[in-house]
């Protein structure tokens, strides 16, 4: 959206991680920033590799999956290709996972520690084609203020 503000989204969540920046806080805090902030959403949060597969981390939103296998849907995609997906109707994509029937749209950004992937955000919106390429550079952004703060 044309409106986002996404220099004041890093800037509060950086005042959020002078609180603490262990994982826990500091991810739930930022579900909840994007969840609020943004409009149109109906999920906001962090997926985190355990073992071979993402497993659900901090969300804001309806009940969601728990385990997602690397290179399955939307979210496994993004951390088999390493690489953003925004996704203007999920129906469309080939292997998505339905966890809210609601979702029409989704951006998956992966996550970065220690030199591989670790995780990876994720916003689904009940409205098509909800993210530009605008939403993806701030929320890329995003996501790279998260990496830098985050403490395991």
């Amino acid at each position: 959206m044309a409106d986002m503000d996404y220099a004041l989204l890093r800037a509060q969540l950086a005042g959020l991680a002078e609180a603490d920046r262990h994982w826990v806080p500091l991810l739930s805090n930022a579900a909840a920033l994007i969840y609020h902030a943004m409009l149109d959403l109906n999920w906001a949060g962090f997926y985190l590799m355990r073992g071979d597969r993402l497993t659900l981390g901090p969300f804001q939103g309806r009940v969601a999956c728990v385990h997602i296998p690397v290179g399955r849907g939307v979210c496994g995609t993004a951390v088999r290709d390493d690489a953003t997906q925004r996704v203007p109707d999920v129906h469309a994509f080939p292997g998505h996972i339905a966890c809210d029937s609601a979702s029409r749209s989704e951006i998956v950004i992966p996550l970065h520690q220690y030199g591989r992937v670790i995780g990876v955000m994720d916003i689904d919106s009940p409205l098509p084609d909800r993210f530009s390429r605008e939403d993806q550079e701030g929320l890329e952004a995003f996501a790279h203020a998260l990496e830098e703060l985050l403490e395991f």
